[in-house]
């Protein structure tokens, strides 16, 4: 059973906590909307953090396998010259867009900055394996990017559902119940009292009464 809120039964306190109990319950439709409507956005970027992470780990992997190659027939010395400097530079513009009140990333690569793979050391001097890894993984940093958007928008988007759902909860099982035992106190006190005067009224009309009789 709900708790009661500390108040004087009055009417005046009784319309006061029917109105807040009328908010709390357009306030706890309304976030259950919102957590609903979290809950659906959520799923909808899980899945495609799930199949864009299946892409880069699958692309990652082949990439992995070539510099293992790689590494097996060139010498260490020319495999770390050859990946001194960096195959490609790329630009971003970093924001911000709003899930349901929820600022999340919005990461863009800039288009003319994705200019074409550049090797940094002689074709003569290193194998195939290691050309093909290093334009594997230039090509993939824009979904690694991607994927990075993705899975922190996943993280923000589920703090805040976690957030919502406790107001829910508080709202559900806390608050109105606390505004609904309030009201059934006060209007309990409220009929005793006016039982109370009904009675005290009576008897004093009884008495007046006896006292024309005699």
């Amino acid at each position: 059973m709900a708790s009661t809120l500390r108040v004087n039964p009055t009417r005046m306190e009784l319309t006061r906590i029917k109105r807040r109990l009328v908010t709390a319950r357009r306030g706890h439709k309304l976030l259950k909307d919102k957590r609903d409507e979290m809950v659906r956005q959520f799923i909808l970027l899980v899945r495609e953090n799930r199949a864009l992470r299946q892409e880069v780990e699958r692309e990652l992997s082949a990439a992995l396998n070539s510099f293992a190659l790689a590494r097996s027939v060139t010498e260490p010395e020319l495999m770390e010259e050859a990946l001194l400097y960096p195959a490609r530079n790329i630009a971003i513009d970093m924001t911000t867009r709003s899930i349901l009140s929820v600022r999340v990333p919005s990461i863009r690569v800039r288009e003319e900055t994705m200019r074409e793979t550049t090797l940094s050391y002689g074709l003569a001097e290193t194998s195939a394996q290691l050309d093909g890894a290093i334009a594997g993984l230039a090509d993939l940093l824009p979904k690694l990017i991607q994927l990075a958007e993705v899975e922190k928008s996943c993280d923000l988007l589920a703090d805040e559902i976690e957030k919502t759902r406790r107001r829910v909860n508080a709202l559900e099982y806390v608050m109105i119940p606390q505004f609904e035992e309030t009201i059934r106190f006060i209007t309990m006190k409220l009929d005793e009292n006016e039982r109370g005067n009904l009675t005290r009224l009576m008897k004093v009309k009884s008495m007046i009464q006896e006292r024309a009789e005699g």
